[in-house]
């Protein structure tokens, strides 16, 4: 195994603590979201990779562990030729092909990972409904770009982080959905105020430093 491959299994194991069995005829999808790379694992070896293309900052592809919950052909215009569909609690997000194969390798998608179609095609024969999907990178800055600034119907990791962050402090008693709603909008004004900070119903850096999160 490569230096890198070694490096992103100690990140998975040790740096994010998710428990990941790799037990026989199982397979393992891990994305890297700044290298924009797929790496599947099967029976604890490297099989391949793949490159990808990953949300957008205003949609950016969620972070985490999921599963493949169901695998389709063909399913709809501008998913290409394979979809496999992901758990993610707050939308509908997946692995798919494209009729953009230029946006390969880029942030361009609305949070889905994209694919060359025939590189999903092989990838969709190699994999199974209930195979992990590990996609590593943080939340907030995967891109090597500005903090998008959170604001009411955001949707995301990053906004199920603040959720957690904010229910820790007491702040807030709603869903850890990954949505940004009215319950949610009333949690970060009350913190904006208890805090000093100026009147509004958004997250930015300041609060996104007060809450503990740095770049």
């Amino acid at each position: 195994m490569s230096r890198k491959l070694l490096v992103i299994f100690l990140i998975l194991m040790f740096s994010l603590n998710f428990k990941v069995s790799l037990a026989s005829n199982k397979n393992i999808i891990i994305i890297e979201a700044r290298s924009r790379t797929l790496y599947l694992f099967s029976d604890n070896k490297y099989i391949k990779k793949y490159p990808v293309a990953l949300g957008d900052l205003e949609t950016p592809t969620p972070i985490g562990k999921f599963k493949i919950t169901f695998m389709r052909k063909n399913w709809g215009s501008g998913f290409g030729s394979r979809f496999l569909g992901l758990n993610v609690p707050w939308g509908m997000y997946g692995i798919h092909g494209t009729n953009k194969p230029g946006s390969i390798g880029s942030y361009a998608s609305h949070g889905c990972i994209r694919m060359l179609n025939r590189h999903v095609e092989d990838l969709y024969e190699r994999v199974n409904p209930g195979d992990q999907v590990i996609i590593l990178g943080n939340p907030f800055t995967y891109q090597a770009e500005p903090w998008r600034q959170l604001v009411v119907g955001s949707k995301g990791s990053d906004v199920l982080i603040i959720q957690e962050l904010l229910k820790l402090k007491g702040y807030y008693p709603g869903p850890l959905d990954g949505i940004f709603g009215p319950q949610m909008e009333k949690a970060v004004v009350k913190f904006r105020n208890d805090y000093g900070l100026p009147y509004d119903n958004r997250v930015n850096r300041k609060m996104y430093h007060l809450l503990g999160i740095s770049s």
